[in-house]
């Protein structure tokens, strides 16, 4: 019994104050009857699921979970040492050579053939096609990628979209590389923006920019335009519009559900076992994301090309995303969770949260006072 009331005491502390979240003023004694702290000492269910809701859900969508460290003894250390070695002193500077080779390759070809073709514009086109599936296919092996692709390969057609969960802006290289997609992404700056203005505006890509309210418009008459071009590229879209830690996927949004056009699901799952590939932008540049790739063993995922879908009678654009989000979801193992990922980017004020925390207490003290 004893040992059974210190664990229950331990869980006890483990469990966060709901009164620490609450203004001051809201807990006080309604009317000299009864206290919110009352009613969660008499009710342990509520004190749970009020912790429940405390528990930060939204942030860890967005954090890295490291794996637990192994070199912890004599024996393990001098191995850690070893593969440190390897990978910094023999792997790394083998896979800049590689990667290096393929950017020559790719430009010698790809200048000619972009200004030199230009009154040849399907001849070109096609070729610029291979020649950015060829470059996606260097940067990849200079990771030392391992990608199994499941399903049939996509096909030019038109009135349909690829949807995807999104891990890292390595999603579209690991998928361009079989097929030449033209995606809708986030305007980046560095020699990031520089090759998004360039090479990939010649597979018919679309840049958005989140701090801009116009571009929304804009975009949204250019991916109906693109999605009803016979000739143009499939169109891929990471609906989450942010990269989320490959554990969970957030909600869509629902524009590339409106398009009247078939949706097509793809999902990517990340093996953790040799490299981490989730992208934290906020804390790291895609230069050093690369860099940590190249410097690891092995990029290790799969690829799932799944059935298409089209909206239902009757089915809403909202209720069509979650459907889809929930085909990707149980294909690739993650977890769904009610967020929207642009939170990440635009949390909400201090005075909408008191707000709403002051709403909250109020009412479960008019519960308590009807009671």
């Amino acid at each position: 019994m004893n040992k059974l009331k210190s664990s229950s005491s331990e869980l006890d502390l483990d469990r966060p104050n709901l009164e620490d979240y609450l203004p001051t003023g809201c807990i006080q004694e309604p009317h000299g009857k009864l206290r919110l702290r009352d009613l969660l000492d008499i009710s342990p269910t509520l004190t749970e699921a009020a912790g429940a809701i405390i528990d930060d859900s939204f942030t860890r969508c967005f954090k890295s979970n490291p794996p637990e460290p192994w070199n912890w003894n004599i024996y393990l250390f001098p191995l850690w040492c070893l593969g440190v070695v390897v990978r910094y002193g023999i792997l790394f500077p083998i896979r800049v050579i590689v990667l290096t080779i393929g950017w020559i390759i790719f430009l010698s070809c790809y200048i000619p053939v972009h200004f030199l073709l230009k009154g040849h514009e399907k001849f070109r086109k096609k070729l610029e096609r291979c020649l950015v599936e060829l470059i996606c296919s260097f940067f990849v092996a200079s990771w030392t990628g391992v990608v199994k692709y499941h399903g049939p390969r996509p096909s030019i057609r038109p009135k349909q979209v690829f949807v995807s969960n999104h891990t890292s802006m390595i999603d579209f290289i690991v998928l361009e590389q079989m097929t030449a997609f033209a995606v809708i992404m986030q305007k980046h700056p560095g020699w990031v923006g520089l090759l998004q203005s360039t090479i990939l505006e010649g597979v018919g890509c679309i840049w958005f920019n989140r701090s801009e309210a116009k571009d929304r418009e804009i975009v949204a008459k250019k991916l109906r335009q693109h999605v009803e071009g016979a000739d143009n590229n499939p169109l891929l879209i990471f609906p989450e519009g942010t990269c989320v830690n490959n554990h969970y996927t957030v909600m869509f949004k629902k524009g590339s559900f409106e398009l009247d056009c078939t949706v097509c699901p793809v999902a990517i799952k990340y093996n953790k076992i040799f490299v981490d590939a989730f992208w934290n932008s906020k804390k790291q540049s895609f230069t050093m994301h690369l860099l940590q790739l190249m410097t690891s063993w092995a990029v290790v995922c799969d690829v799932w090309y799944l059935e298409p879908q089209n909206i239902r009678p009757g089915e809403t654009p909202i209720e069509f995303a979650e459907r889809v989000r929930d085909i990707i979801s149980v294909r690739a193992g993650l977890k769904k969770v009610p967020w929207d990922g642009y939170l990440k980017y635009s949390r909400p004020s201090p005075k909408h949260r008191e707000r709403k925390q002051q709403s909250f207490a109020e009412s479960v003290l008019r519960r308590l006072e009807e009671k």
